[in-house]
């Protein structure tokens, strides 16, 4: 269902995360207090998610997605149309 979905995503999310660590660490290119930051922000994000699906279900998961993705569909039109 869609809250396994979200957690396989979740998996992958991590994954790529720890690519670009190696990738930017082994060019010495590494802004780490950036990194730590995002650190931070991934994990209680993924956190307070977490708590929200288990409490409320795939269905409250699959409306904030949604409601997600309208967003951002108009905030990229109203960049595409109204800015230079």
């Amino acid at each position: 269902d869609f809250l396994h979905s979200a957690a396989s995503a979740r998996v992958l999310n991590v994954a790529t995360n720890a690519g670009a660590l190696v990738w930017f660490g082994s060019r010495l290119e590494l802004l780490w207090l950036v990194a730590i930051l995002m650190a931070i922000a991934n994990v209680s994000g993924a956190v307070v998610g977490t708590g929200l699906a288990l409490k409320h279900g795939s269905g409250f998961v699959r409306r904030i997605f949604v409601g997600v993705v309208v967003a951002l569909i108009a905030r990229t039109a109203w960049q595409a149309y109204f800015t230079a």
